[in-house]
């Protein structure tokens, strides 16, 4: 389960922004971020989910981009398809997103969101099998177990549930996002979306979804920052990303959750992994 804020063209000259959070169990191995090969050859930088090999954000060196979060569900949801192989089968395509899921089969995967982008073309799209709560009309057209709609520019959040869903953690996240945009800080310049990412608050629980998830759970997973050592579960990463014109900048931070001691607050970075990523890569229409 993840929380994603992105921001499709939100100034000039920046056609994506994104700040993340992986929440996983700690015992799932894991790749941090870092350049890798797909099938095809075309790099991707993107961490690894190691047990089914698949990942949950990822840009390949075309400009393809990929976001996915789980749709919870209660109990957890089995299924024969692995939902990180969405987001690099999506970066190793070259068929537009209407296209490519034409060949995919939604009911093979348990509850997700996937948000499909393309900063060559600007085409965005988001899409589930799952969609719960979300905000605005399905797009006419889609193949049958799809939901979802095209995107335009505008800042968007994304958690457990359909996209933009009123989630307390997810609004926090679009407004530092939306914040962050209006100063124009500079790609290096995250620390107050990082400081958004490590909050470690949960909210009331008259503010809280109804998932289905023991009460105590949903308690833990209202915090943009998940501490759960006694399920072995918890914020895993947090992942940054500035494209600019013809550069992509990631920086992530891998989170050491065993060594910390839980207190309120925010996590403290000594327990944290910073890993950064600056990429050139020319794209003809990135940008416009």
């Amino acid at each position: 389960m993840c929380l994603i804020a992105f921001a499709i063209h939100g100034r000039p000259g920046l056609p994506l922004l994104l700040a993340s959070n992986r929440d996983e169990f700690f015992d799932r191995p894991t790749q941090p971020l870092q350049l890798w090969p797909l099938p095809s050859g075309k790099r991707v930088a993107a961490g690894r989910d190691l047990q089914a090999g698949g990942s949950w954000i990822g840009l390949a060196e075309d400009g393809r981009v990929a976001m996915l979060t789980n749709v919870r569900s209660w109990p957890i949801e089995a299924a024969p398809c692995s939902r990180g192989d969405l987001v690099t089968g999506w970066l190793d395509s070259e068929a537009d997103w209407q296209d490519w899921i034409t060949a995919i089969d939604p009911a093979c995967y348990a509850g997700f969101n996937l948000v499909l982008g393309d900063l060559a073309t600007s085409r965005w799209a988001w899409l589930s099998n799952r969609a719960v709560g979300a905000s605005g009309p399905n797009e006419a057209g889609l193949p049958p177990g799809w939901q979802g709609r095209s995107l335009g520019p505008g800042c968007y959040g994304l958690s457990n549930a359909g996209l933009d869903t009123p989630w307390p953690k997810t609004l926090a996240l679009k407004d530092a996002l939306a914040r962050h945009l209006s100063q124009r800080a500079h790609a290096d310049e995250t620390q107050d979306l990082l400081q958004a990412l490590r909050a470690m608050g949960e909210v009331h629980d008259d503010s809280l979804p109804r998932t289905g998830v023991p009460i105590d759970l949903e308690r833990r997973l209202s915090s943009a920052f998940v501490h759960a050592p006694e399920r072995g579960y918890g914020t895993r990463s947090s992942l940054i990303v500035h494209a600019g014109a013809g550069s992509l900048v990631l920086q992530e931070w891998t989170h050491q959750p065993r060594v910390f001691a839980e207190r309120p607050g925010h996590w403290p970075l000594h327990h944290s992994v910073p890993r950064r990523l600056e990429l050139d890569w020319t794209m003809p229409k990135l940008g416009q």
